[in-house]
């Protein structure tokens, strides 16, 4: 349970995103702090696309803002206004977390892909020499695209209704020289590990992100929508008795790498 005694002292960080109810991290984050001794707290701020570089500006003249964490759909443009970013959050051209430099401004890293194999993992499934489908090349599926490749996925298939973006991603994963990488569909038949990045599911009438009816039981499904708690594709998988992980369960397994990033301050206030 939060137990907290706000102050004038106490160190603000945010959550950015439009949509933003559907986020579980403002308690989780802020509990975490508590318990590492630090005095701060995670709130969350609904801004739209347009208005985000001119919100980042005025954000980085608050002086008592230590971090940013970062969800849909502003992972690409946030990167953009990183001043230094780690080697994976450049390779992706995305971040999904902030942490303000001692010398001014930003940096950035996106651990959403850690959060993605943690929670397979969790699951009992090692995603090691598996022939996986990702679905969706945003922000969260790039990263989890190359989190599978670290992970020793033999191969990987991509599919995304925006070509462009589906096919820059393969280019940028090409470069690690690690697994098969190559465009896919929204047919699941003959993969091993199924990832959904797409939002599909967190409104009421969406259509699945892929054709649950050609999952095999033997298939691991993995969703990142923490809002349902269980996506309309993991109840369908689970009906097909398939093992599967949730947004949440991702959200899960990379709270810890979040709260870790954002308290390495660096000496930066």
């Amino acid at each position: 349970m939060i137990n907290l005694n706000l102050t004038g002292a106490t160190r603000l960080n945010i959550i950015v995103g439009d949509p933003i109810a559907q986020v579980k991290s403002p308690a989780g984050v802020t509990q975490a702090f508590i318990d590492r001794g630090y005095d701060g707290i995670l709130v969350p701020v609904q801004i739209n696309g347009a208005r985000l570089k001119t919100f980042l500006a005025a954000a980085t003249d608050v002086r008592n803002l230590d971090g940013i964490i970062v969800t849909v759909p502003h992972k690409f443009a946030c990167y953009e206004f990183c001043a230094t970013s780690t080697d994976r959050a450049r390779l992706l051209g995305s971040v999904n977390i902030m942490r303000r430099r001692r010398e001014g401004g930003w940096h950035g890293d996106h651990v959403d892909g850690l959060g993605f194999v943690g929670a397979v993992r969790a699951n009992g499934y090692d995603p090691t020499g598996k022939c996986a489908l990702l679905v969706g090349a945003g922000g969260a599926g790039s990263a989890i695209a190359m989190a599978l490749v670290e992970a020793g996925v033999r191969s990987l298939a991509i599919h995304d209704n925006e070509a462009a973006r589906r096919d820059q991603l393969i280019a940028k994963l090409a470069t690690l020289g690690k697994a098969g990488i190559g465009p896919g569909s929204a047919d699941p038949s003959g993969f091993d590990l199924v990832a959904n990045a797409t939002p599909l599911g967190m409104k009421a009438g969406d259509p699945l992100p892929l054709d649950a009816s050609k999952l095999e039981a033997s298939t691991f499904v993995g969703c990142v929508i923490t809002s349902p708690a269980v996506s309309p594709l993991v109840e369908a998988a689970r009906r097909l008795g398939c093992k599967t992980s949730t947004g949440t369960e991702m959200y899960n397994a990379l709270q810890s790498s979040m709260v870790d990033f954002l308290l390495a301050r660096d000496g930066s206030r």
